[in-house]
C-alpha cells in the first residue's frame, strides 16, 4: 500500500513497488529521472522504507576518492559492519558487494543509487561496470536483485539508454517522474480559491518541492498572492527566489557551460520567440548558432517543442518550466529594483508582462491538459492526440492558431485527412467570451472541413478565465456541439454546463 505521506503517485507508486518486488533472481535495473523539485528523492526514500533495501545518494562537486569512501561508509552501515572491515577499492567492488549486502538482507533486495549523473562527472566507467554485473547476473557468476538508478539531469540520464550506451537493453524501467497537474498541486498547497491557485501555478509549477521552500500559508486571494509573490518569488533572501532557483536548475546539466547565452535564449523564447531564426534575430546572432543551445533546453527539459497536429512544419518551442519562465520575464529585468528592496514596485510594474506573457500561456496550457485528461470523465468526450495547430485560410490571406485541438480517437497527427474531434479556444483576457469567439471557431471548422478533415461533428470548446457572455450562454443551452469551460471547471469545482 502507498504510504500516505506520498501525494498522488499511484501509478508511480505501483510500477516501482512491483520492480522491487517483482520475481526472479536476475539482476534488473531501472531508471527514474526528473525535474529537481518532482519529489524524486522523496518517493524513492519511501519506497525503500517500505520495502527494503539500500539507498545512496551522490553529492555534487565531490572527486571520485571521497565518493567512493562514502559509498563504503554507507555500505557497512547498511551492513552493521566496521567500515574498516570493507576493503573496496574500486567501483566495481563497491557495487558488487551493495548488491551482495541487499541481497543477504531482509526485505526486497533493492540498490538506490540517487544523483547517478554527479558519480559520472567524475567516475564515468560506473556504467559500464553496471553493464558487467548485470550481464555476470545473467549468465549466473554475479548477484541478483533490484538497481534503481536516479538523477536530476535529465540529458544525462536520458543518454543513459541511448544509442550504444552500456545500459541500452538492460533497463526494465524508465519512469520520468511528472510535476503535479495544475489540480494535484492546487490540492496539495490547499489553495481554495481556483483563481488563486491558477496564479500561483503560472508562477512555478507543479514540482512539489517548493512547498516547503514556501514559508508560512499558501496565499488564498489575489492580495495574498502578490504578498506571496514580492515575499517568495522576489526576495533575495530566501531560497525560493527565483533568480537562484533559475541558476540552480540550470547548473543540472553538465553542458550548459556559457550561462549568459543560455540565458538569453530562454528569455527570447519566453519573450514569444518560438524558432531558431526568431531566437537568432532577437539576440542579434546567427540562426544556426541558435540550434546546439535549443537542442540542449530541450533535451534538459527546460524548452518543450509542440509540433503542429496537422501537417509537417518547423515545430515552435516554448519555455517549459514555470519558474524559469518567470525568472527570465519578471525577476531578470526588474533585478536591480528586486535587490535593493524594491520588490512591490518590481511587481507592479511587470504586471502587463505577468498577464499577456506568463498568465495567458499558461491558461492554454492548463486548457490542453485539461482537454487531455479530464475532457472523457467530465463531459464524455472520446479525444485522441492532443495539441495545438495552424489552419491555412486562403481567401483571407491568413492563418488561424487554434489553442486546443483534438484529433478523433486512432488518428495519427500530420496524416492527410485526419478527423478532428475538438477545436478550443482559451482566452486569460478580462473580457467574458461571446458569439464572435464561437463564430471564429465555426469558421475554422468549416475551413478544415474544406480542406478534406472530417470536422462537421467536432465539438467547439471555449476555455475563458472570466466567463462568458449571456448570448452565448443561451446558445450553448441550445447546441450540443460547444463546450464552455470557466475556471471552476477546469478546476473541478463545478461540472461544466450541460454535462453534470
Amino acid at each position: 500500500m502507498k504510504p500516505e505521506r506520498l501525494v498522488d503517485r499511484e501509478a508511480e507508486w505501483a510500477l516501482l513497488h512491483d520492480f522491487a518486488t517483482g520475481q526472479g533472481t536476475d539482476l534488473q535495473i531501472a531508471i527514474v529521472s526528473g525535474r529537481r523539485r518532482n519529489g524524486k528523492s522523496f518517493l524513492l526514500d519511501a519506497l525503500v522504507e517500505n520495502v527494503g533495501g539500500m539507498y545512496l545518494t551522490a553529492v555534487q562537486e565531490e572527486g571520485p576518492v571521497l565518493a567512493l569512501l562514502r559509498f563504503v561508509a554507507t555500505i557497512a552501515a547498511y551492513a552493521r559492519v566496521p567500515v574498516d572491515s570493507l576493503r573496496l577499492s574500486d567501483w566495481e567492488q563497491a557495487l558488487t558487494t551493495a548488491l551482495d549486502v541487499v541481497n543477504q538482507a531482509p526485505g526486497a533486495p533493492l540498490l538506490v543509487i540517487d544523483e547517478l549523473p554527479y558519480l559520472l562527472e567524475h567516475s564515468p566507467q560506473i556504467t559500464g561496470l553496471l553493464q558487467l554485473i548485470y550481464d555476470r547476473s545473467r549468465l549466473g557468476g554475479g548477484p541478483g536483485g533490484r538497481i534503481i538508478l536516479c538523477g536530476s539531469a535529465l540529458s544525462v540520464m536520458t543518454d543513459l539508454l541511448s544509442g550504444t550506451k552500456p545500459l541500452r537493453g538492460r533497463a526494465v524501467v524508465d519512469l520520468r517522474l511528472p510535476a503535479f497537474d495544475y489540480r494535484t498541486s492546487r490540492n496539495f498547497w490547499q489553495i481554495t480559491d481556483a483563481h488563486t491557485a491558477l496564479l500561483l501555478d503560472a508562477c512555478i509549477g507543479g514540482a512539489p518541492g517548493y512547498r516547503a521552500l514556501s514559508p508560512g500559508p499558501a496565499p488564498q486571494t489575489k492580495a495574498e498572492f502578490d504578498d506571496w509573490v514580492t515575499g517568495t518569488l522576489l526576495n533575495p533572501g530566501l531560497a525560493l527566489y527565483s533568480r537562484s532557483e533559475a541558476e540552480y536548475l540550470l547548473r543540472e546539466d553538465p553542458r550548459i557551460l556559457h550561462k549568459a547565452l543560455y540565458y538569453d535564449v530562454l528569455s527570447a523564447v519566453a519573450r514569444g520567440a518560438s524558432t531558431p531564426s526568431q531566437v537568432g534575430a532577437l539576440l542579434q546572432r546567427q540562426r544556426s548558432a541558435m540550434m546546439a543551445p535549443l537542442e540542449t533546453l530541450e533535451s534538459s527539459g527546460y524548452l518543450r517543442r509542440d509540433e503542429d497536429l496537422l501537417r509537417t512544419r518547423k515545430p515552435s518551442v516554448r519555455v517549459a518550466d514555470s519558474i524559469i519562465r518567470f525568472n527570465q520575464l519578471i525577476t531578470s529585468p526588474q533585478a536591480d529594483l528586486v535587490e535593493r528592496g524594491r520588490a512591490r514596485i518590481a511587481w507592479d510594474t511587470s504586471q502587463p508582462t505577468f498577464h499577456s506573457k506568463i498568465l495567458g500561456p499558461h491558461f492554454e496550457e492548463v486548457a490542453t491538459e485539461w482537454t487531455r485528461t479530464f475532457a472523457f470523465d467530465e463531459i464524455g468526450a472520446r479525444l485522441g492526440t492532443v495539441g495545438q495547430a495552424e489552419v491555412d485560410d486562403h481567401a483571407a490571406r491568413t492563418k488561424h492558431q487554434v489553442d486546443v485541438m483534438a484529433l478523433a480517437p486512432g488518428e495519427r497527427p500530420q496524416t492527410p485527412h485526419a478527423k478532428i474531434a475538438l477545436l478550443g479556444e482559451a482566452k486569460a483576457t478580462i473580457q467574458p467570451r461571446g458569439v464572435g469567439d464561437l463564430a471564429r471557431l465555426e469558421h475554422i471548422r468549416s475551413l478544415l472541413t474544406a480542406g478534406g478533415h472530417p470536422s462537421d461533428d467536432a465539438r467547439l470548446a471555449l476555455f475563458s478565465l472570466h466567463g462568458f457572455r449571456a448570448d452565448l450562454e443561451r446558445t450553448a443551452s441550445e447546441r450540443d456541439d460547444i463546450v464552455l469551460v470557466n475556471l471552476k471547471a477546469l478546476y473541478g469545482d463545478e461540472p461544466v454546463p450541460g454535462h453534470s
